[in-house]
This record gives C-alpha cells, structure tokens and sequence, in this order.
C-alpha cells in the first residue's frame, strides 16, 4: 500500500513538473493595421536587450539579419504597395536587413517559412532590396519592435526598433488609384452618399476640388433636408477653392441645423470657421 501511494505521488509530481510553462525570451506577436484601403499583417517575434551591445555585436554588421528572433518575421500586404522605386505585389513576404552604421539594406524575400535565415539563400526570391538611414533614438526601446508609424491614406512609415536604433521603412499605397477607379465605376449611376463619399474623399486628399464642389452640389440637390454635417463638408469645399462667401453663407445654415440638433461640436466648428473665413 506504501509503494502505491508513493508511486501515485511520484506519478503526480512527473505530472505537475511536466506541465510547468515558462514565458519565451522572444515573445512572439502578431499586429494589424489597416492603413487607406491596404490591410498590413506582422508575425515576428521580440527579443530584449538584456543589457547586451546588440548591433555590431549581437547582430553583425554587413550581415543579412532574420529581423527579430526565431522564425523569420513575416509581413503580408492586402494590396500591392511600392517600397523605394520597388514595386511589391499583394502577398506574403519575410523580413531581412542588413545592418551598417550608416545605412541599412531592407529586405522582402518570398519564401516565410524559414527558422530565420533560409538555408539556401536564393536572390530570385528577393522581391525587394532598398536602403534606408537609420537614427538614433534618445530613449531605449528594450524589446523589439515593428511599428507603424506616420500613417495616411496613401502611405506609412514602417519602423523597425531595438536599443537605440530607428529605422524608418517609407512604403507607398495604392489607395488614390483604388478609390478613383470605383468612384468612376460608382459614379456612372450614383445615389446622393455616392456623390457625397467622393466629394469628401476628394476634399481630404485636396484634390480636383472642383470636381468635390459639383458632386457636392448635386449630392445635397438630390437630398430632402441636408443634415449639418453634409453642409458642414459644402462649406470646407467652398473654402478650399477659396470662395469664402459661399462657404460662410452654408457654414451658417449648418451652425442653425446645429444648433437646432443640440450637437455642440459642429456648432463650435461652424462659429470657428466663419469667424477665419469673416478675415479672409
């Protein structure tokens, strides 16, 4: 009966012990961005610092990196994009650098599934191969990172970080030529928020403010009662082509229907901006 229970006991602790986890040094990730109308994935992992010189020690110089640590990182794009004078087809691409002091080499490679660098490195499969200038951070980013940084509708900033080091990625977007090709499609037999989508689409990129002003103005003709927000963004047409008249007489029919809505944040901004465009 002794030796049962002591087995029994010893069979427990083999048990408990072998389901004892631990955290990973390289904590692994995933991040998602959407960014105009391209959706970027990252799956990589993070290893820290841990009081180590990390570049031209840890990581060599003049040496292709996987990046991160582990598998290799691996980023994937809904649409195409362009990285330097690089053209880059929607897919899935793994991330490599080459580290220097004064420039790093920033790779896109088509085979993923790799535990860091292939084994047979193969320079067809760069799909692409540019230089970016590192800098030097004040504050020290422990962990590694990808981030995305200074986004707009057609373009961002990917920036690579560790230690004291920033590399900033500049990576273009196809976003204008998307949306212009379905507004042209839309277009042939548009709705009222239609014509009203794409005159604010065109306001906001701040261009063929003519044309934002025409669908604007057929767009609010279509409409039974404008609300404040639609005349709202008539008025910003008007005053981006610098008619500032127009774009007061609307702003104050907006700030009534405002008003008369009880929204104080579109009544502020009505009385804001006819007070600018008053001086103008």
């Amino acid at each position: 009966m002794k030796n049962f229970i002591l087995s029994l006991f010893l069979l427990v602790s083999l048990n408990i012990s072998s389901q004892i986890q631990t955290p990973a040094p390289s904590p692994a990730t995933k991040v998602q961005q959407t960014i105009g109308l391209t959706e970027v994935t990252l799956e990589y992992a993070r290893p820290s610092v841990r009081n180590r010189e990390i570049f031209g020690n840890l990581v060599p110089y003049d040496k292709v990196w996987r990046t991160g640590a582990n598998e290799n990182s691996v980023i994937s794009f809904s649409t195409s994009v362009k990285i330097g004078d690089a053209d880059v087809p929607a897919g899935k691409y793994s991330v490599y650098t080459i580290p220097n002091k004064d420039s790093w080499e920033f790779i896109l490679y088509s085979d993923y599934n790799n535990w860091g660098l292939p084994s047979d490195w193969d320079e067809n499969k760069v799909v692409v191969r540019q230089k970016f200038t590192p800098t030097k951070l004040e504050n020290k980013m422990e962990s590694f990172k990808f981030a995305f940084d200074n986004l707009t509708n057609n373009s961002f900033t990917l920036g690579v970080t560790w230690g004291y080091f920033y590399l900033p990625v500049e990576i273009k977007l196809p976003t204008t030529k998307i949306v212009m090709s379905s507004i042209e499609e839309i277009l042939k037999n548009p709705t009222s928020s239609d014509l009203y989508k794409a005159a604010v689409y065109l306001l906001q990129e701040n261009r063929d403010l003519r044309m934002a002003k025409e669908w604007m103005n057929q767009s609010i003709a279509m409409m039974d009662n404008p609300r404040f927000y639609h005349l709202r963004q008539q008025s910003l047409i008007y005053a981006a082509l610098k008619d500032y008249k127009m774009a007061i007489k609307v702003a104050k029919t907006s700030l009534e229907k405002s008003i008369a809505a009880g929204n104080s944040d579109y009544e502020k901004m009505n009385q804001d901006s006819i007070s600018i465009w008053s001086n103008m």
